[in-house]
């Protein structure tokens, strides 16, 4: 009993104990809290009082920036105003010269009226003057208007062909004194370079013999040889009183070498008969066709040019066999090549272009006596065939003039083929081709009027023209040179230049008594 009583003491001041705690406890936190509050207000007040300092110190210096900002505003305002001032200052100046210059452009308007109507008046009366001034010229020279205007034109006429034909002397002898100069140098050195052989071929070969009595074998037993000779090679075998000779006759020149070969090879073998002459020829074929091609690339390796076809060079090398005017067309187209490349080599040219179409440009006779065409058309057609160069075609086709040169080469191939072909001894002429040539030279300068004699001298290289001095002037002879120069060149063909020279010559005869 006393354990509980005990137990429940201790219990019941525990519980008090623990009430008085609390309470002290809440005593304490009150005590705190009131304290903090009061700190808290205390902290606000001063945090009121330093926001309320900072509040008026930003305000007085914003109220400092506005200040500022309207003083140097109100100074940009001044400024403006005067420039706006000066500005509307100048406008108004500018207005007064304006006006001022209206007025003036309105008094000369009025006086240039003015003076355009006295213009008017004074043009009138110049008018009326005139026409009496005309009706009066007419009156005292017995000439009308269309007359005199007639003597006019015919004065001013005379005029302008005396200062026409002094600016064509000029002008021709300016150019001649350059472009002669030049181009006689670049011809002269081409020429130099160029050595050419100019042997003549005729349609004959000759065929040595050891004896006479070989003629006698080469006929053979009731002609049956020369026959067998002659039917099968095409060539005339002419055997006369010439000693220890037989003459090929033949206008075909391979043909002719073939029979010329065959008689060789049958003279040194000794047995002639006919199929021992039919052996004969077909190796003189084969030796034929050996030599076109070794002909054909010793021309191109004289010449440098490269890269041709086979056949080109083939065709090439039977030029060797091919005569023009008497000269041989491969020397002379060897000659081509290499003047027009020297040519073009002094005027910074494609060398090249020009050899290789100075080679080609007269491949056409290799085939003219198989093909119908001139040998232009033939020679354009095979270079065509085997994709040649445009340009080299073009310069082929040009050569003689048929079309129009495209390219300077051209014109030098042109050139090199005129000087191949007027070399000293170069060609020759049968006597009537030349008579005829000379003839129409003295008709062309005999068909302009007022010549009174022409002659055709230096073998057809010069005409000389004597004209009517009454009615041919110093003056208009220039021109008349240049007429007849220009007819001869487009109705003529010939090789090289033709000099035209005019002489005009006035005789004053009288005797002393």
């Amino acid at each position: 009993m006393d354990i509980v009583i005990t137990i429940a003491a201790v219990l019941i001041s525990l519980a008090i104990g623990i009430l008085i705690g609390m309470v002290y406890r809440k005593k304490v936190a009150e005590s705190k809290i009131q304290g903090a509050e009061t700190e808290a207000k205390r902290l606000v007040d001063l945090a009121k009082i330093e926001a309320e300092n900072l509040k008026k110190q930003e305000i007085f210096k914003a109220k400092e920036e506005i200040m500022n900002n309207r003083k140097e505003l109100d100074q940009e305002i001044k400024e403006r105003r005067g420039e706006v001032q000066k500005q509307e200052a100048r406008l108004i100046q500018k207005e007064e010269n304006l006006e001022r210059r209206s007025e003036n452009f309105e008094k000369k308007e009025q006086e240039i009226e003015k003076q355009i109507q006295a213009v008017e008046k004074e043009k009138e009366e110049i008018q009326k003057l005139y026409d009496q001034e005309v009706v009066e010229l007419q009156r005292i020279a017995s000439l009308t208007k269309e007359e005199a205007k007639q003597r006019l034109l015919s004065e001013m006429d005379k005029e302008l062909t005396a200062e026409k034909a002094a600016l064509i002397r000029e002008k021709e002898q300016k150019a001649k004194e350059e472009s002669i100069k030049n181009a006689k140098e670049i011809l002269s050195y081409a020429v130099q370079k160029c050595a050419a052989d100019h042997s003549q071929e005729t349609t004959v070969s000759i065929v040595s013999l050891p004896n006479d009595d070989m003629k006698g074998r080469i006929i053979g037993r009731e002609g049956r040889n020369i026959k067998a000779i002659e039917t099968l090679t095409g060539v005339d075998l002419i055997i006369d009183d010439t000693p220890e000779a037989v003459v090929l006759s033949g206008f075909d020149p391979l043909r002719r070498e073939v029979a010329k070969i065959t008689l060789e090879k049958l003279i040194d073998d000794g047995r002639i008969h006919p199929a021992k002459i039919e052996e004969m020829v077909e190796k003189a074929k084969e030796e034929l066709d050996s030599t076109i091609k070794e002909e054909g690339e010793r021309a191109v390796l004289e010449t440098g040019v490269i890269g041709l076809h086979p056949d080109l060079v083939k065709l090439i090398g039977k030029l060797k066999y091919r005569t023009s005017y008497g000269q041989n067309v491969l020397n002379h187209s060897i000659e081509v090549s290499n003047l027009a490349r020297i040519m073009a080599e002094e005027l910074g040219l494609d060398a090249k272009l020009a050899r290789k179409a100075g080679l080609l440009h007269d491949i056409g006779k290799a085939l003219d006596h198989d093909m119908e065409g001139t040998h232009v058309e033939i020679g354009v057609e095979v270079l065509k065939k085997y994709k040649e160069n445009p340009l080299v075609i073009n310069a082929v086709e040009a050569h003689h003039g048929d079309v129009e040169p495209q390219t300077l080469e051209a014109v030098l191939v042109q050139a090199a083929d005129a000087i191949s072909a007027s070399r000293p001894g170069a060609r020759r002429e049968t006597l009537e081709a030349y008579i005829k040539r000379l003839q129409n030279l003295e008709e062309i300068a005999d068909s302009f009027d007022g010549v009174e004699k022409s002659f055709a001298i230096q073998a057809g290289r010069e005409i000389r023209i004597i004209v009517k001095p009454d009615k041919i002037s110093d003056d208009k002879m220039t021109i008349l040179a240049r007429d007849v120069a220009k007819k001869v060149e487009n109705e003529m063909d010939y090789p090289g230049q033709i000099k035209v020279n005019i002489i005009r010559e006035t005789r004053v005869i009288d005797y002393a008594k």
